[in-house]
């Protein structure tokens, strides 16, 4: 600091220097007490100020220390851009997927009840085994045609950027659903198997409610870039 800035508070010495105290960071260097000082300070602070990143201006052109502009960090944020949300509007696998993930969730309800029944009263241990193959098949079958979908609208067949946690936890949920399978070849305690297959269904509870939560984000996200689309579907 220079002379001149003695005895000036911290807030005066910033505002000396032409900025505001939010775009400084008061740094305290050094701290110590004096004793049998003649001069009678007890405690002498020093300070720095370091200039703080003033990214407060969003204008047109602004850009971050890497060089990516305001819009451009919007966009890579989106969930589509305007090339895939394209894609994924004119794909018939859209459609499919669409179709399918409603019918997989009515299969799992019946089978959860057919499940629950049997661990119960120890009744209906085929109509419970029998849904759950059933649901594991749907399962398949909405992977394989999901990964095809992902490779028409983003250019991959799993973990594309939009979906790529969720398309972890599906590996998870395709994983238990395939140990189920793997216990009734075995022939292991018909029990153990509806455990197997409880868990495989709370895993997939928690994958679909990723999915609901994404396409309500896409909805949203459509809603406001075309605001002549229908805003009602953006309280869904």
């Amino acid at each position: 600091m220079q002379s001149s800035d003695k005895g000036k508070s911290v807030s005066d010495r910033v505002s000396s220097h032409g900025a505001r105290p939010s775009d400084f960071v008061v740094n305290s260097v050094s701290q110590h007490r004096r004793r049998g000082s003649s001069s009678g300070l007890d405690n002498e602070c020093h300070y720095q100020l370091i200039d703080r990143p003033n990214f407060d201006s969003n204008q047109p052109g602004d850009s971050t220390p890497d060089g990516a502009t305001a819009a451009q960090i919007v966009r890579s944020r989106a969930l589509y851009t305007p090339e895939e949300r394209k894609r994924r509007d004119e794909s018939p696998w859209t459609v499919v997927q669409g179709v399918l993930a409603p019918v997989q969730f009515l299969i799992f309800l019946v089978s959860l009840v057919l499940v629950v029944r049997f661990l119960l009263t120890g009744e209906g241990l085929l109509a419970a085994t029998v849904s759950i193959v059933v649901k594991t098949i749907a399962l398949y079958v909405i992977m394989v045609t999901g990964a095809i979908w992902e490779r028409v609208v983003f250019g991959r067949y799993l973990f594309a950027r939009a979906f790529f946690w969720e398309d972890v936890f599906s590996i998870l949920v395709l994983f238990l659903h395939t140990a189920y399978l793997v216990a009734l070849a075995l022939a292991i305690d018909p029990r153990e198997q509806m455990f197997i297959a409880l868990a495989a269904y709370a895993a997939y509870v928690v994958n679909a409610t990723q999915f609901v939560l994404k396409l309500r984000a896409a909805r949203r996200e459509q809603a406001a870039a075309s605001p002549t689309s229908d805003l009602r579907e953006a309280s869904l």
